[in-house]
């Protein structure tokens, strides 16, 4: 249920929020780092086992 659950919030993080990968994450502003990290953070327990 928590992955599904996390499976669902991915699905929508791809459609809702913006694309950071081709940029350097050391120039990027603090709350952009912040995006990346919720976004890998979501990503890694939609991928995970239960």
């Amino acid at each position: 249920m928590k992955r599904r659950f996390f499976q669902l919030l991915n699905g929508l993080n791809k459609a809702i929020l913006p694309k950071y990968g081709k940029k350097d994450p050391l120039q990027l502003k603090k709350y952009q780092q912040a995006i990346i990290a919720y976004r890998y953070f979501v990503l890694i327990n939609s991928l995970g086992a239960d």
